[in-house]
């Protein structure tokens, strides 16, 4: 919000009679300071709120109405990557994809796992419901939903992680999760999101041992049984991204190569794999 020159508190100073008492002089210009700078902060959280309406706008404009998602973000509790960063990064992500499925009017799923898809602890699963007669009324309330949905999201993750088993990742194996899961909640369609450094290890894979070419990528997923996915969407995201000392890059290009081959087995209309947090809440 641009203040004029002629309503700056200093101004206002100037043109206080003299004659009035100092005290109450005073007074005045403190509260006329105090009334600029309420509406400099006015301002500023009504641009943003205006700024975040337009994008959830954008957001309802681009939704599916005949087809409303199920999110079923799945996030990897083993302790390659439990980082505080890498947490935040994941909630990050987690949180738009929140604010994305509630716009959209869908059903969301968020839980974690660790060696088998027997090793998984729900957090969430329930709709995302927006009410109002307008859809400005209902976009009014997408945040403090999203708000009130990461709370219970974030209370539950850490006990959640703690009470995996450990032995390893199992991460191929949450295909047949997500695959049962859209069959439950009916007309949607599944949006998984993987959040995981990708380092598969059951089965005998071993992604971290060494860089796999894409040759190898295509003939391991070839190799592995993965459930169809028919129309989905499947991100996985965060490969490579561990705890302490990152893989060499050659490693985490082969991680990509990988998931993106067993996706495009899956028969899912979208593949994204990428290394970045942040596109998973794109």
């Amino acid at each position: 919000m641009r203040i004029s020159r002629s309503t700056t508190p200093q101004t206002a100073a100037r043109r206080i009679p003299t004659a009035m008492p100092r005290r109450a002089r005073r007074s005045l210009v403190v509260a006329f300071a105090l009334a600029i700078a309420a509406s400099v902060t006015a301002c500023g959280v009504g641009s943003s709120a205006h700024g975040q309406l337009a994008q959830d706008k954008q957001t309802l404009a681009s939704c599916d109405a005949s087809a409303p998602p199920a999110a079923d973000i799945q996030i990897d509790g083993s302790g390659s990557s439990a980082s505080q960063t890498i947490t935040e990064e994941r909630m990050a992500a987690v949180e738009e994809i929140v604010r994305t499925t509630a716009i959209c009017a869908g059903r969301l799923r968020v839980l974690v796992f660790s060696s088998s898809s027997a090793a998984a602890t729900t957090l969430f699963d329930e709709p995302l419901v927006l009410h109002g007669a307008t859809d400005n009324a209902r976009l009014k309330r997408v945040s403090p939903l999203v708000e009130g949905v990461m709370t219970q999201i974030r209370a539950s993750y850490e006990p959640a992680v703690s009470n995996l088993p450990g032995g390893g990742s199992d991460i191929t194996g949450q295909y047949r999760l997500a695959r049962e899961w859209a069959e439950q909640v009916g007309d949607h369609r599944l949006h998984l999101y993987l959040l995981t450094d990708g380092f598969e290890t059951v089965g005998g894979l071993n992604l971290y041992k060494k860089a796999l070419t894409k040759q190898e990528t295509s003939e391991l997923a070839s190799r592995l049984v993965v459930p169809r996915l028919t129309g989905a969407s499947v991100t996985v995201a965060g490969l490579g991204r561990v705890a302490g000392s990152p893989p060499p890059s050659k490693v985490a290009e082969g991680l990509v190569t990988f998931y993106d081959a067993l996706c495009q087995k899956s028969g899912a209309a979208m593949c994204l794999s990428v290394t970045d947090y942040a596109a998973a809440g794109r």
